[in-house]
């Protein structure tokens, strides 16, 4: 294995090599812009360092960013999301990568570090751990750092804060605020990916069972959504009484947690807060209701208050812990209380993150070509990529839409209506 990257199986890489050639086959917006990208270079002599959810979506846009001249240093934004056939096949390709499933947490802090010793020109982030590591260990990169890309909700939250205190140093660009990745990504990627991980851990049935949200996000909405399509009743839980307004038209009911732990059979978590499932919760939940989460970090289900107060812990079958709570009382937590998407399954749809990926990349493409000239911390995705996507995921669907006359243009510009 090459000694510039830090992977667990290096002959694993044919299984992850035919994933992303899976994924290729079912994302024409990427390879439309690797086909792109491999002419105009727009990335020759910048060195990106990324820090996403490595599957094979992931890897693609890895390859992708190569073809357009991007020195790679990669690594995960999860301890188990990162699939290491996956990792195997990009070291195969000559991507450097440091990472691998099941990291401790020295390991996977290790592996961030591996990849911002490189001295980047650009960030790809999911979470926000390497804007964080960057700024608290690494102070004398940032210099070389034009700017960055943040790919999720939690992301966004942390740099909000930073940008608040004064302390974000370098632009980032908030690809998750863009209309072609969270209307899509967030709402059906999550919703369908969550399932999948669900479906595929539990073995067991949807329909009939009451299924408890926490957050109605976009995310939440998703999970929601395909929740009543499986033929569950769906509960709702908010802090924010528009939302909650607007998950009761959309047919669902709403309650605290404190009353829907009573009730519900499955419990998913998509907040991007803590604590959003307490020992208080646990101490009413049925025999068997099963909890996940699919916000960012696994802090929205108490694991320490969980695991405090269990009689005893045992693993029911892969990804599924079972914390007797009492004597013959079971709670069930699916992937450790992480992302259940992707510690249990592989993560959204090929053609859902065939957009999130385009954002991303013509997001970086755009710092590149606007280096030195951008003052704000927090730039949106300019509303021309935000189109652009769209109209080729348009046309890569075989569809087209009407255009506005320069009648119609000229009535809807004017103040004489």
């Amino acid at each position: 294995m090459p000694m510039n990257s830090e992977i667990r199986d290096i002959t694993l890489a044919p299984s992850g090599e035919r994933k992303i050639d899976w994924v290729k086959k079912n994302c024409p917006l990427l390879r439309s812009l690797e086909e792109e990208f491999s002419q105009s270079k727009p990335f020759e002599h910048i060195k990106i360092a990324l820090s996403v959810h490595l599957e094979a979506k992931t890897a693609y846009l890895c390859k992708v960013l190569a073809a357009g001249g991007a020195d790679m240093y990669i690594t995960g934004s999860n301890p188990l999301s990162t699939q290491d056939d996956v990792a195997a096949a990009l070291v195969a390709a000559g991507l450097k990568v440091f990472a691998w499933y099941g990291s401790t947490a020295e390991e996977y802090n290790r592996h961030i570090s591996r990849v911002l010793e490189a001295g980047p020109n650009i960030i790809i982030d999911d979470g926000g751990d390497l804007v964080h590591a960057l700024h608290t260990d690494y102070p004398h990169l940032i210099p070389n750092v034009i700017g960055g890309c943040e790919e999720t909700t939690t992301g966004i939250i942390r740099l909000r804060a930073m940008a608040a205190a004064g302390e974000l140093q370098f632009p980032m660009v908030m690809v998750n605020d863009a209309d072609c990745k969270h209307l899509f990504d967030n709402r059906y990627g999550t919703g369908q990916s969550v399932w999948d991980g669900i479906n595929r851990t539990t073995n067991l049935i949807v329909a009939g069972k009451i299924v408890v949200v926490a957050g109605y996000g976009w995310c939440g909405k998703g999970v929601a959504m395909r929740a009543k399509g499986l033929g569950a009743r769906v509960v709702v839980t908010e802090v924010n009484p528009v939302k909650a307004i607007e998950a009761i038209m959309d047919g669902f009911d709403v309650m605290p947690m404190r009353e829907a732990a009573k009730i519900g059979d499955f419990f998913v978590t998509v907040t991007g807060c803590c604590k959003v499932i307490t020992k208080e919760d646990f101490l009413v939940m049925k025999n068997g209701a099963i909890l996940c989460n699919a916000g960012h970090f696994d802090v929205e289900i108490d694991m320490a208050g969980l695991r405090q107060m269990a009689l005893s812990v045992k693993e029911q079958r892969k990804n599924i812990m079972g914390y007797e709570v009492e004597k013959g009382r079971f709670l069930y937590v699916l992937a450790e209380g992480r992302l259940v998407n992707l510690a249990a399954g592989d993560g959204h749809p090929a053609e859902i993150m065939d957009m999130s990926f385009a954002i991303q990349a013509l997001g970086a493409k755009y710092l590149v070509e606007h280096r030195g000239t951008l003052t704000e911390k927090l730039i949106s995705v300019p509303r021309e990529v935000d189109l652009e996507v769209a109209r080729r995921k348009l046309a890569f669907s075989g569809k087209s839409i009407d255009t506005l006359t320069e009648e119609q243009t000229a009535y809807l510009n004017s103040s004489a209506l």
